[in-house]
């Protein structure tokens, strides 16, 4: 099993992804800490925020096996329209749920004031797309670290 974990370790392709989601979820965590200055723990796991972690992730990926197998075979070709697809849910169809969500809890809200009782734990999750901004820092971070990670292994 130690060998297997060390092989994997070894492979430029995952440990892009892994270091590109790893990052982009620490600075998520540091910003969100900055502008609203507080800590909130869940921000180095959750999804939503600056920089968006999916896209970091699979841009890493993409991005490391492009540079190992090249642009031209099949690896890339699947790689990339990952890529493609994650981020473009991420703007689309997660950003809306986001959207939806932050209106049913406005809802819910009212829903309180008017005598009914609603727990913390009806809330729904607001975080959880990305705004374009988001996507393309995200990607622009999974990119360079797709390349600094194939330049060190």
């Amino acid at each position: 099993m130690n060998g297997v974990l060390f092989e994997l370790f070894r492979n430029p392709i995952f440990v892009s992804a892994v270091i590109g989601w790893m990052i982009a979820q620490l600075l998520k965590t540091v910003i969100h800490l900055i502008l609203n200055k507080k800590f909130v723990a869940e921000r180095l796991v959750g999804s939503g925020g600056m920089p968006s972690s999916h896209s970091a992730t699979v841009c890493g990926l993409a991005t490391a096996t492009g540079i190992t197998y090249g642009v031209t075979g099949f690896e890339f070709a699947i790689a990339f329209i990952l890529a493609t697809i994650v981020m473009h849910d991420a703007m689309g169809v997660r950003r809306e749920t986001g959207n939806q969500a932050k209106v049913i809890n406005e809802m819910m809200e009212m829903f309180v004031k008017m005598g009914n009782s609603v727990t913390a734990e009806d809330k729904l999750k607001e975080f959880v797309g990305h705004t374009p901004p988001q996507v393309f820092m995200g990607a622009i971070l999974g990119i360079l670290i797709g390349v600094a990670v194939c330049r060190l292994i």
